[in-house]
């Protein structure tokens, strides 16, 4: 099969899998068998692309035009190889944690969930796998679509609710921003390529190109900056597999996903060193850091302490991005990867908590690390890696975005990821100290408890391992990203 079948093929499995996991809603083991086989063979089938990734191939394929010179197309790049990666490999994990949460909770609606994240999860391989700008938009939408059921999935007044302002933020950036700034692209450059050192060099030039960026930075609202946040903390009403998929598997990546492409193949990071409206951008994202972090500092829930912590995580790789050094791009770039494994955890210990214990909110954690010591210790573990320490994936990415800010000498960079450093540490920490060095509350039911159902503990475990992992043999995601860079002009 060719490199172009197999990109095609990686997008129309978890499409194709709908139909099958719907008609057996029935019989509950079967629609779950589905979905872990669709999902094993969507890895398999990605990881065949990984040695052509590797090898420094680009296999393209163009099915029809949507406009003059803008086709419906696929490429595979080193970037797009990282995302389809991390996302297909936490579709397993993340299907057999639903397994556990899903019957251990009774939550209803189990089979529309399951169609749903297989709609995701194909619209995140179109958005991984574009090959221009309209592509990419095109999946983007069905991505923010196909979620829309899974936040309001509980169906409460509460849910709907943050659906609507899911739906409300995500849909009117996009169209009206983002898109807005597509077609503009398009009238300036004849083509929506992504091209090795951007399109708009030599095409387009002043304040209106300043405009252009904005409208793009903001029209992607699924990297959550500051003000179009708030989307992010609202969606948290949804259940826990929910939650990762928004936070570490799909959603807020393919906004910074969009991020970095734009600023490497649409705007080119030498084409940006000149231009004002970057460094905007980049005071927004070092604001949308500190911000975001001192508001998870007062969260007692713990789920929106998550949410907050994600949106401050999300702007370090626009951060690193916008600083505009080759070793910073890297480090955007591994920073997908990266969080993607820490926050996943993270969601993934909060839903066991909630399973086995019924505890939402951080004040009541105290001493639980002994009844749930492998919760509590991939919690750990996940949120080194969201600190930044060894031995953890979230130092591989970091030490990359410190080397590019003293690189470009950028004090403020270099300031803000030194500040955030501390300010994650002051609300992970905490919750690691009280779950193991504190006296347990005896407060109702629900203390005689032990680990969550096993599908639950597996999955955080993997997801806690694979964070390790990435740190112990970083060489292909660090391999990856100096390719992004060697193709960025």
């Amino acid at each position: 099969m060719t490199a172009e079948a197999i990109m095609l093929l990686a997008i129309a499995l978890p499409l194709a899998a709908m139909l099958p996991i719907a008609l057996t809603g029935a019989m509950p083991n079967l629609r779950e068998a589905v979905t872990l086989a669709t999902a094993v063979g969507l890895f398999l089938v990605v990881l065949q692309l990984l040695p052509v990734a590797m090898a420094g191939g680009q296999p393209e394929i163009a099915l029809f035009d949507i406009l003059p010179g803008v086709p419906f197309a696929f490429r595979l790049e080193p970037l797009g190889m990282i995302f389809a990666f991390v996302a297909s490999l936490l579709w397993i994990v993340n299907s057999i944690y639903s397994i556990g949460y899903m019957r251990g909770n009774d939550e209803s609606h189990q089979t529309r969930f399951y169609v749903c994240f297989a709609f995701a999860i194909g619209s995140t391989m179109g958005i991984a796998l574009a090959g221009n700008m309209l592509t990419l938009f095109i999946f983007y939408e069905m991505l923010t679509l196909s979620t829309y059921p899974l936040v309001t999935h509980k169906g409460s007044d509460a849910a709907k609710r943050a659906g609507r302002t899911y739906l409300g933020i995500l849909i009117s950036t996009s169209i009206c921003f983002l898109l807005l700034g597509i077609i503009w692209t398009w009238t300036l450059t004849g083509t929506l390529d992504f091209t090795a050192g951007g399109i708009l060099a030599g095409k387009a030039d002043g304040p209106l190109v300043g405009l252009l960026f904005l409208l793009y930075m903001y029209g992607i609202g699924k990297a959550a900056l500051m003000p179009m946040h708030r989307w992010l903390p609202a969606a948290m009403v949804a259940p826990t597999p929910v939650s990762a998929l928004l936070h570490a598997v799909a959603v807020v990546k393919a906004g910074v996903f969009t991020v970095v492409k734009v600023v490497v193949y649409v705007f080119g990071v030498e084409y940006l060193t000149a231009l004002p409206a970057s460094q905007w951008v980049m005071w927004i994202a070092c604001f949308t850091i500190l911000a975001a972090s001192l508001i998870a500092l007062r969260q007692d829930n713990l789920k929106r302490r998550l949410a907050y912590s994600t949106i401050s995580q999300l702007s370090y790789v626009v951060l690193a991005a916008l600083i505009l050094s080759p070793l910073s791009v890297m480090g955007a770039a591994l920073h997908i990867a990266a969080h993607a494994f820490g926050k996943i955890t993270l969601f993934f210990a909060a839903g066991s908590i909630y399973t086995a214990a019924h505890k939402t909110e951080i004040s009541q954690l105290d001493g639980i690390g002994w009844r749930m010591p492998v919760t509590m210790g991939a919690f750990a573990i996940g949120s080194l890696s969201m600190i930044g320490l060894p031995p953890t994936a979230g130092f591989i990415s970091k030490w990359f975005m410190l080397q590019g800010a003293w690189q470009t000498e950028n004090l403020l960079a270099l300031a803000v990821i030194a500040g955030s450093t501390l300010l994650n540490a002051a609300y992970f920490l905490p919750i690691v100290y009280a779950a193991f060095f504190r006296k347990e509350k005896h407060d109702g039911d629900h203390h005689e408890h032990g680990e969550a159902p096993l599908p639950i503990v597996l999955a955080l475990g993997a997801t806690a391992g694979l964070s390790v992992l990435m740190f112990l043999f970083p060489g292909d995601a660090i391999a990856l990203a100096e390719a992004l860079v060697g193709r960025s002009g």
